[in-house]
């Protein structure tokens, strides 16, 4: 029992900083689609990120895969779960770059994290494993990420396309549980390949302008910290708690992400969002207590 309380509470630790991770990510996304297509943004990001890791799947694949048929057997497994969590991956970073362009970085740091619903959906239909502190935590969260973001009135084109990039958030959310026992750096290797297509419509509509300069960085910065090391995280992290309890720790992005969007663009806090934060946290706290109805069953399998 002290073995699976200490490995949910490393799990929550590994999320937590996954989310600071991605909340580092916004105020970056926001300047960078003012400045290149949405498409090149999805793409290039993918190929640096995949740059990043090739030389580690190379030599797990040569050294270990082949010689082992365990390993081997580890990385069929990491491919499988990589290229499916990819094609949510993919198309949830374009909506996001896409609808960012229309919509405000807190509105779509607030979009962004309803995802949580549908995780919770799936939680309470498909795998019928919840309860009502989950119900709670999830008010809380909910409440909590509108006071943070404080998302502008109405509804437009933008708020719409991230709405349906959360859903292919929270889809990734669900493979990545499915596919947890992977291992980490080869899953997010193979996550990343799909988002390569859409360097498609780039060619043939766009012209291929690959940016220049500090825009060149801030892509190389998201592909290697954003996507590389936080997915590889987030794969180490749900091995043990279930995607609920996962999904609202992931609300934390938005929280940092308000921080840093202060830091960087100068996005003002206010007091709305500090209660919004609270909020998030407590539904946390909340959610992680419920240990024996939330944790995963098959921790350290």
């Amino acid at each position: 029992m002290g073995i699976e309380r200490h490995s949910t509470s490393r799990g929550i630790l590994v999320l937590i900083l996954t989310s600071l991770l991605w909340g580092t990510s916004f105020p970056v996304i926001k300047i960078l689609v003012t400045h290149i297509s949405d498409y090149t943004y999805t793409w290039l990001r993918s190929l640096f990120a995949i740059l990043g890791l090739a030389p580690y799947t190379v030599y797990y694949y040569i050294v270990k895969a082949r010689a082992s048929k365990s390993y081997y057997q580890d990385f069929i497994h990491s491919l499988h779960g990589g290229l499916l969590a990819g094609v949510s991956y993919a198309l949830g970073l374009w909506l996001q770059g896409l609808g960012t362009r229309y919509t405000t970085a807190s509105n779509s740091a607030f979009i962004t994290g309803l995802s949580i619903v549908f995780v919770h959906l799936y939680s309470a239909l498909v795998v019928k494993k919840y309860h009502w502190t989950l119900a709670l935590s999830l008010l809380l969260s909910i409440s909590g990420l509108y006071f943070l973001t404080i998302p502008s009135t109405g509804f437009n084109i933008g708020d719409l396309l991230v709405l349906v990039g959360a859903f292919m958030w929270a889809l990734q959310v669900i493979v990545v549980d499915k596919y947890s026992s992977s291992n980490p750096f080869i899953l997010t290797f193979f996550e990343m390949l799909p988002a390569l297509l859409f360097i498609i419509p780039d060619i043939v509509y766009l012209k291929l302008e690959i940016p220049q300069g500090i825009h060149l960085y801030m892509i190389v910065y998201l592909a290697l910290i954003c996507s590389d090391t936080a997915f590889a995280l987030q794969v180490y992290g749900q091995r043990y708690v279930s995607p609920a309890l996962a999904s609202i720790v992931f609300l934390l992005e938005p929280v940092f992400a308000s921080i840093f969007a202060y830091i960087i663009i100068n996005e003002v806090l206010n007091i709305q969002q500090v209660i919004g934060a609270i909020l998030i946290l407590s539904a946390m706290f909340i959610a992680s207590t419920k240990k024996s109805v939330i944790e995963k069953s098959y921790i350290n399998n």
